[in-house]
């Protein structure tokens, strides 16, 4: 088994969509991630391709001059996923209650998560449904910095360090055959510390795996 039990825990274990039920129409990182990203993004992502913005929100970070032929949006809030241009349509569903995607097999080209992998308590289900939903050759990209909801974030993410969690997302890829190794890409910040506590620009630590459903 990928987890304990008790590394799925939450402090919170209350249901999740109460937690999300009001919008945040804030980001959770700052302006050099989401330069990152979007940079990853414009790298990775083919014009006029089918993307799943899982766990998604009122903003997804795409580069705006790409034009794709669809963006799924998925989320916990309908006002915040409501409010993304980018999203052609959106769904809301609690994947730690059920993690089965109301998707076709093999009908995507990318799935993406932004700063979102560590609320989930059954990743091992979630990237099952990733790799059956995306089309061989098809791309995901897994992102997310040292920001978090503490009280949210499973216990196995909490006790680990920055370095750990890039070892628990390389672990949740292999725990589905089907996926090639993934790359990582790590930035970490070169401010001094106590600017990053300060919330200064470019404070927030880059992390990325990128991997590929086999042919």
């Amino acid at each position: 088994m990928l987890l304990r039990p008790d590394q799925r825990l939450k402090l919170d274990d209350t249901d999740d969509q109460l937690f999300y039920a009001y919008p945040r129409f804030v980001t959770h990182v700052d302006e050099g991630f989401i330069q990152q990203l979007t940079d990853l993004y414009r790298e990775r992502l083919q014009p006029n391709s089918r993307i799943l913005d899982m766990m998604s929100s009122w903003v997804s970070h795409l580069p705006e001059e790409i034009q794709f032929s669809h963006i799924e949006g998925h989320g916990l809030n309908a006002e915040e996923l409501g409010r993304n241009p980018r999203l052609n349509h959106y769904f809301v569903q609690n994947l730690n209650e059920n993690p089965a995607l109301p998707l076709p097999d093999q009908d995507f080209d990318a799935v993406i998560n932004c700063v979102s992998v560590q609320y989930l308590q059954y990743p091992e289900a979630i990237f099952s449904e990733i790799h059956r939903i995306l089309k061989p050759g098809g791309v995901v990209i897994i992102s997310f910095s040292n920001r978090m909801f503490f009280q949210k974030a499973i216990q196995a993410w909490r006790d680990t360090s920055e370095l750990g969690r890039v070892e628990l997302v390389k672990r949740y890829f292999a725990s589905v055959p089907g996926f090639t190794p993934p790359e990582i890409i790590v930035k970490k910040s070169t401010l001094p510390n106590f600017l990053q506590w300060l919330g200064a620009p470019g404070g927030d630590p880059f992390y990325a795996a990128i991997a590929y459903r086999k042919p």
